[in-house]
């Protein structure tokens, strides 16, 4: 069996094995409070059970809406934001080539992301896309209000409406949304369109083991039974045992919570494969909207090695001492390419002719492991043997539940994310939004 393991060996010269042991009462009673349901938040643990409890028929009602999918579309267009997009992106995007939208004969939709932003141009160029593909579309929010994502669908159902007639549009718009309530579900019902649920008790940022990600990932042509016994895999193991030493999300949470107390603020993720860029981007919003709170929590930062060695590994390396950093592993590649020998020789490059550059990458990332340390930024090296579905599935729900644990840890509620309105209630004042009257005259005093 496939394993995914961690090593805190690059660690240890900062925090010593007691003080991270220290942590096992905490982390039983943490975990007794998630899987009971009983802790901080417990009204969101739904996404707890979903690798053991998804139903078989939601599995094939999504495998079958994806197989329709495929067939009628070229793009397929995701609209949400946050947790409603992210989780999918990420496992679409490391399972995926990494040119996939040059690749001429492809068979599956490419999958294209709305509703992330309010670019003016971003929706624009969008558009300009669709105008000259099949496509179809997914619309993912509870309430049908979320600003982003209600302008992206408005502006989209118009297009496809234009585009396809009405009667055709109802078998290209998918909605994720409330099971009984909320704008969305409300159109959706007198639309007729296809729906899923987004489950109650199951965040946006802990959800794509719903069908907010499992519908996208099956549309682009992956496995979402593989990805789920990933999840499962993980799951077991938390259930059957909570122990620093063999259960790695109890190694992980102990020992960032370890470093954190020790001033070590900031968490950076590091990968060696461009494909698991958005999986950076996806526990960057996991860990800040779950762990941000009431002027605590570790910050998470992402980068891509090698290519940001050449920019963000002089701070790393060199800068304020409050960061380590936590390295994805993927010890096996997809492919093969080996480097090939030159007769001149003028790039002094001849010394690594036949080696694969899996090799020269794995050197690359040992050798900037060995520089950080040296430059006392802890190191945790969490692995997996290659970028599959049922890794990806293990990499979800190890963060998901060291994510709980740490938050735990910290007393706050990982699964609100009360800080985020903040913003909101400003744009709307001063888009003069109706019911805002008072705050919309009060900001527009402030900046003038």
């Amino acid at each position: 069996m496939e394993k995914l393991s961690i090593s805190i060996q690059n660690v240890l010269k900062f925090v010593s094995q007691d003080e991270i042991n220290s942590y096992q009462n905490e982390i039983d009673k943490h975990f007794e409070s998630i899987f009971q349901k009983t802790g901080k938040g417990n009204d969101f643990l739904g996404w707890v059970d979903l690798p053991s409890e998804i139903d078989e028929e939601l599995i094939k009602s999504i495998e079958a809406d994806a197989k329709r999918i495929r067939e009628m579309a070229e793009v397929f267009v995701v609209i949400g934001i946050g947790g409603s997009y992210l989780g999918a992106r990420a496992v679409i995007e490391a399972l995926s080539h990494s040119f996939e939208a040059l690749l001429p004969e492809r068979k599956n939709p490419l999958i294209l992301y709305a509703g992330q932003n309010i670019s003016e141009d971003y929706l624009s160029e969008l558009l300009d896309i669709l105008d000259k593909k099949d496509y179809a579309l997914t619309v993912i929010s509870k309430s049908g209000t979320t600003t982003e994502p209600a302008l992206a669908f408005r502006i989209l159902k118009q297009h496809l409406e234009n585009k396809y007639g009405i009667d055709e549009v109802r078998k290209r718009i998918i909605a994720i949304t409330d099971k009984e309530k909320g704008a969305l579900k409300e159109l959706a019902t007198r639309e007729n369109y296809s729906t899923y649920i987004v489950p109650d008790d199951v965040g946006g940022r802990y959800s794509v083991l719903t069908p907010v990600g499992l519908l996208p990932i099956a549309v682009a042509g992956f496995n979402i039974r593989k990805l789920i016994s990933g999840a499962l895999e993980i799951q077991k193991h938390c259930k059957q045992t909570t122990s620093i030493d063999e259960n790695p999300v109890s190694l992980y949470a102990a020992t960032r919570n370890a470093l954190y107390q020790k001033n070590k603020t900031i968490e950076i993720m590091v990968n060696y494969q461009p494909n698991l860029f958005y999986l950076t981007e996806w526990w960057k919003q996991l860990y800040g909207e779950s762990e941000g709170k009431e002027n605590k929590g570790i910050f998470p930062a992402g980068v891509s090695f090698t290519t940001d060695l050449h920019s963000m590994g002089q701070y790393i390396q060199e800068g304020l001492r409050n960061i380590f950093e936590t390295v994805i592993s993927v010890k096996n590649s997809k492919r093969e390419l080996l480097i090939p020998e030159t007769d001149d020789n003028l790039d002094k490059l001849n010394y690594l002719a036949e080696k694969k550059i899996t090799e020269v990458n794995e050197m690359a990332e040992l050798g900037t492991s060995i520089a950080h340390v040296d430059g006392n930024v802890p190191n945790i090296k969490i692995s997996v043997s290659k970028i599959n579905e049922k890794n990806i599935g293990k990499l979800i729900f190890f963060f998901e539940m060291a994510c709980a644990v740490s938050g735990y840890i910290l007393d706050v509620n990982p699964f609100d994310q009360p800080g985020v309105e903040a913003y909101k209630k400003n744009m709307f004042a001063l888009l003069k939004k109706p019911g805002f009257e008072k705050e919309s005259k009060e900001i527009w005093q402030r900046i003038k």
